[in-house]
């Protein structure tokens, strides 16, 4: 009689589900914890996570030329999604144009070359993994459950944020660079009731 292997299940001792966003208080803890570790580079990494709501994937992916004109980071910025193939449109904040500003001085980086170039000689660019490691670690020193936090949640952030401010599913949707309003509700965890009551409120 043969005996089955007991096999630990591939989720034990880890948080599954959706990642959740941070909340403005953790934005600035994060925000100073870098500022004083004088983390130019992450500082200017975490406010463009922040403000461009772009998948981990296109983040890391970015080249000089999309955030900036001649020596002047852009105010508003486009790429395409690598998983849509759609454009998204992002704004960058004047503490993020700060930041980036201050990460292309110190990196001299040229206009074709990646922002955020890996220091590993493999990868051209910082990868995803890398990515989601630093979120991690930039949890940590605000006082978070890293574990609980990952890629998703940077993109998360400012458009839960902007939802729950004005209610607008639509522009987050936009913001988003989501195909259909189904998608942006799934994503930011809005409850049915919530998205009924938004619909019986517009009036056609």
């Amino acid at each position: 009689m043969k005996t089955e292997q007991t096999r630990a299940a591939w989720n034990k001792g880890k948080l599954v589900g959706q990642k959740p966003p941070l909340k403005l208080k953790d934005v600035w803890a994060i925000r100073i914890y870098l500022q004083n570790a004088h983390a130019v580079r992450d500082l200017a990494l975490f406010n463009l996570a922040i403000d461009s709501k772009l998948r981990g994937c296109d983040l890391v992916s970015l080249r000089v030329r999309d955030v900036t004109h001649g020596n002047q980071v852009l105010s508003r910025a486009q790429v395409i999604q690598r998983k849509t193939q759609r454009p998204v449109q992002f704004e960058l904040t004047e503490p993020t144009r700060k930041a980036v500003g201050a990460w292309l001085e110190k990196a001299a980086l040229r206009p074709d070359r990646y922002l955020f170039p890996s220091r590993l000689s493999a990868s051209p660019h910082l990868s995803t993994r890398q990515y989601a490691r630093m979120i991690r670690r930039w949890a940590d020193a605000a006082g978070l459950d890293p574990t609980a936090y990952g890629t998703h949640s940077m993109r998360r952030t400012k458009a839960t944020l902007i939802y729950k401010r004005t209610k607008n599913l639509r522009a987050v949707q936009l913001l988003l660079g989501h195909s259909k309003i189904e998608s942006t509700i799934r994503y930011l965890g809005i409850e049915v009731d919530d998205a009924l009551e938004i619909s019986e409120q517009t009036e056609i």
